[in-house]
């Protein structure tokens, strides 16, 4: 059992502490609200880009990292679809460096035209190295513009393609910033060797007398239920064939999302799974093959990737595949299996709730979909789970024309 704190800022800021007597270390995990679907189709990459921009400076800390490694702290950043994460770990008595640097860059971040144009050029590199010179990079832009038709989770948190990030002028990127990144749109997590009362001291200090902001509403269109099966086929000049799948599930606030992550255990997870037994054991057609669960919000993606050896003819590998499904489909989930992968997340949980650091990331998590107490409640919500449950979502999720395949590879015409 995690036990914590909660304390809300008259001007809306979610304050969560943990105390932990066993480290002589914090960390302080910040949450914005914000991620790659709140963008607009024409310019999407902001979220990330600002990931960057939110470690260019500010009016009273131009190098948060050197004043950050001053106190003997790190920190590091990410962008999902959903949100975008920020953490500081540093020694406990250093805590109020971490809430100066990071009420600083709330209030006065470094928005000049040379900032944003550094910054800039920052992510497009990456952009050309990471997703278009890279060997499959562009996989995942071709998977969600493929299964989505609507819903902005149709581009990756990178952003669609380079001009959107090249072309945002920075009036525009000024604009993301002041309609998202505000105290009220965001929860802050205190995890450590630091008590409660000081935690809300530094709180109020540092963060009490910043306005909030009129955030921008969110108005996300709903991905229609898919009605048939969409296939694309890619020929690249790449190491070896590759086939993904990409099924429709429900999002993160769904009761039947368990039981989803619990299929994706049963068809992949360790050395028990039925991808490992019956397909990379006993056949030599993959040298890779999983499954694996977006973990968004709103509805997202049951993913099923498999590397092919040389060789192997796809179609014959696409069917192999496709039986095991079937399979799983038509004679169901045992009730070992659920009891195995259950025991197996709570186990995961156990041995990672052991870290202060990933404490405080998991609290904000769980406060952001509507309760933080979920990182107590979700281990007995996957013993909850029934083999019926089991059957039922992947009888409606592993659907023939809920699917969308792409085919990729040197092999594929």
């Amino acid at each position: 059992m995690i036990t914590f704190s909660k304390y809300t800022l008259s001007n809306g800021l979610r304050l969560l502490h943990h105390f932990d007597a066993t480290t002589q270390m914090v960390a302080l995990n910040l949450r914005y609200d914000v991620g790659s679907r709140d963008e607009d189709e024409n310019r999407t990459g902001l979220a990330h880009l600002f990931e960057h921009l939110m470690f260019g400076g500010s009016l009273n800390a131009p190098g948060f990292d050197e004043e950050l490694q001053r106190a003997g702290g790190s920190c590091n950043a990410w962008t999902s679809n959903d949100v975008t994460n920020y953490y500081e770990i540093l020694p406990a008595q250093n805590i109020e460096t971490a809430f100066w640097l990071e009420s600083d860059r709330l209030l006065n971040l470094s928005l000049s035209d040379e900032a944003i144009a550094v910054q800039k050029s920052v992510v497009i590199e990456e952009f050309k190295q990471r997703y278009l010179n890279r060997p499959y990079g562009d996989l995942n832009h071709l998977m969600a513009d493929l299964a989505y038709t609507k819903h902005p989770y149709r581009w990756p948190v990178i952003g669609k393609e380079v001009s959107h990030i090249a072309d945002a002028s920075a009036d525009e990127i000024r604009r993301f910033f002041y309609d998202h990144y505000a105290v009220n749109n965001m929860v802050m997590c205190v995890s450590g060797n630091v008590t409660f009362d000081r935690a809300v001291a530094l709180a109020e200090k540092w963060f009490g007398d910043i306005e909030p902001r009129q955030v921008a509403t969110r108005c996300l269109p709903v991905e229609p239920r898919q009605t048939e099966a969409r296939v694309k086929k890619v020929h690249r000049e790449v190491p070896e064939n590759t086939i993904s799948y990409a099924f429709h599930m429900c999002g993160a606030k769904n009761p039947d999302y368990f039981a989803c992550d619990l299929l994706s255990d049963v068809l992949s997870n360790g050395l028990s799974s039925r991808f490992y037994r019956n397909l990379l054991l006993k056949t030599n057609m993959f040298t890779d093959l999983d499954a694996s669960i977006g973990g968004r919000v709103d509805p997202g993606l049951m993913h099923i990737f498999a590397r092919l050896s040389n060789g192997v003819d796809i179609d014959e590998a696409k069917q192999a595949i496709d039986a095991e499904i079937e399979k799983l489909i038509t004679d169901g989930v045992t009730e070992d299996e659920l009891m195995r992968y259950a025991n197996k997340f709570n186990a995961r949980e156990l041995y990672e709730n052991v870290g202060y650091d990933a404490v405080a990331e998991k609290l904000c998590h769980y406060e952001l979909l509507g309760d933080a107490n979920g990182i107590n409640l979700d281990p007995e919500a996957y013993y909850k789970v029934t083999v019926d449950d089991m059957n039922r979502v992947a009888a409606d999720v592993f659907r023939a024309d809920n699917s969308s395949v792409i085919y990729y590879g040197p092999s594929v015409k």
